[in-house]
């Protein structure tokens, strides 16, 4: 699976995860964390982000750099929210912190922030309500969303944030009377623009995500910190946030730290969070919410799944293409052959990513294999597939290592006949795990090759359906494809092999 990283750098935390993650496929968490910062303390007092939050943040950042390093990550998005949004030494943030993380840091809008909150609450429902009202309120601001089956229909971005509103009017411990009307005034006065234009709607279900909505989600069912994930899914009503914020305000920061589920740094901002979630649910005439462990974070990593980010890694550069397709002319290869080959196996590649399991980059020593591998028909026809592994080998092939052009000349060596074996000196000179992905890459190879066996591009599209003991490809073609199906039917040997499924093949009018 294509493996993805997010970071999040909010106004009181930042946030790591690195997932790896197919498009409207289940999630494998890989790292995460989350760091308090607090970069919002100072932003919302002065207007600049202090030096020690700064070095604060760049530390961590250097440090999930190095973890992220080793997890061969595909892409990586990292933004920053409402605090570096206000902040006059904003441009000051972006170069230490992209110095830091080692790729660019996006000070995103709020209603881009919502959009990926929006995201990320998706990814952990299967089936969307229709009409939600979904609330996160971070440290800088809060977001609120109308979902609608799916469907992102409204979003606001209004300066609530927990942080902020601690920073500007709670200056008590415990807070006072007027702090805390003074407070409710506000949160009233910028909810008011979401009330006239959405107030009227009727929201059958509400989501509460972030810190602060899990922290509210476990003071009321007393769920310990360290079990915070048991609070996903667990709902609270009106009724008791109310009793929550009623009991919180007559407290001192020290009694609300004995709460369960509330960290010592939350314990410090918990009053506002609980106020804004209090008046938004009465606001809008919703009885309870429900909270949602996803975030902006999963919303980051469905996007870039969505998008296909880090794709390019499993294609050759353009250099790389260049060599290959040279290499493809002087030895009198097809090239619109060798052109659709490569297309089609970088498609099964891509399909067949949940068997294979393999790197994206792996992608690019099959796709110049297909260029190459009918390259030995310069030398003779008689076991050509020899003659291309041994053209492959000793070619200087620029853009590619020493290792790559070993494991091309085995996947040319290999692409007919038999498959590697205890007899093959080519195979065994492999470290085993070039073995593995040689063995993985040939029935790939193989198939994509016999879907153009006639050399006149009739495959026009493949598809696939795994199931428990098999694998089906659909094959769109042009009419005249029968040489093409019947060889690749003759390839699912090699492909049972390995993979252990029984090949199905379905084209032209058993598609229907």
């Amino acid at each position: 699976m294509p493996r993805y990283a997010a970071i999040d750098i909010g106004s009181n935390s930042v946030r790591l995860l690195a997932a790896e993650l197919r498009s409207g496929g289940p999630v494998n968490v890989l790292a995460s964390d989350r760091q308090v910062i607090r970069l919002g303390e100072s932003v919302f007092r002065d207007g600049r982000l202090s030096a020690a939050a700064l070095d604060g943040l760049c530390e961590v950042l250097a440090r999930w750099a190095g973890l992220l390093h080793g997890l061969d990550i595909a892409a990586t998005r990292a933004v920053a929210t409402s605090a570096v949004r206000d902040a006059a030494n904003r441009d000051e943030f972006s170069r230490r912190a992209a110095a830091a993380i080692g790729t660019p840091v996006e000070i995103i809008s709020g209603l881009e922030e919502a959009r990926l909150i929006h995201l990320g609450v998706l990814t952990r429902f299967a089936h969307p309500a229709n009409s939600m009202l979904i609330l996160d309120v971070g440290g800088g601001s809060a977001e609120i969303i109308h979902s609608d089956r799916g469907e992102c229909r409204d979003a606001f971005s209004k300066p609530l944030g927990a942080v902020r509103l601690a920073e500007v009017f709670l200056k008590s411990d415990p807070p006072a009377a007027l702090e805390l009307h003074r407070m409710e005034q506000y949160i009233s006065e910028k909810l008011k623009p979401c009330l006239d234009r959405m107030g009227k709607r009727k929201f059958a279900h509400a989501i509460g995500t972030s810190a602060t909505a899990g922290a509210i989600v476990c003071a009321v069912h007393r769920i310990p910190r360290a079990k915070r994930e048991q609070a996903g899914g667990r709902r609270v009503t009106l009724q008791q946030i109310r009793r929550l914020y009623k009991d919180a305000v007559s407290r001192d920061v020290e009694a609300l730290r004995k709460l369960p589920g509330v960290g010592p740094r939350r314990a410090e901002i918990l009053i506002p969070g609980v106020a804004v979630f209090l008046r938004v649910l009465e606001s809008f005439g919703v009885p309870s919410f429900e909270y949602s462990l996803g975030g902006v974070r999963e919303g980051i990593v469905a996007d870039l799944a969505a998008r296909g980010a880090g794709r390019e890694r499993a294609m050759l550069g353009r250099e790389q293409r260049r060599v290959v397709e040279q290499m493809a002319r002087k030895y009198g290869v097809c090239v619109p052959h060798a052109r659709q080959v490569a297309a089609l196996a970088m498609r099964l590649f891509e399909l067949l990513e949940p068997l294979h399991c393999l790197p994206p980059q792996t992608a690019t020593l099959l796709e110049a294999a297909a260029y190459l591998h009918d390259t030995g028909h310069f030398i003779g026809d008689t076991a050509h597939h020899r003659h291309s592994a041994y053209i492959v080998a000793n070619s200087g092939m620029p853009g590619f290592t020493g290792r790559e052009r070993e494991l091309i000349a085995a996947l040319c060596r290999f692409h007919r006949k038999s498959m590697p074996g205890p007899k093959h000196e080519q195979y065994h000179a492999l470290p085993p795990p070039d073995q593995q992905t040689l063995l993985l890459l040939l029935p790939l190879l193989r198939l994509a090759d016999s879907l153009d066996r006639s050399h006149s591009q009739q495959v026009e599209s493949v598809d696939c359906a795994l199931r428990a003991n098999s694998v089906l490809i659909k094959v769109k073609s042009k009419s005249g494809a029968d040489l093409d199906l019947w060889a690749a039917e003759r390839a699912g040997d090699a492909f049972r092999q390995i993979y252990g499924r029984t090949l199905q093949l379905a084209g032209g009018a058993e598609l229907s």
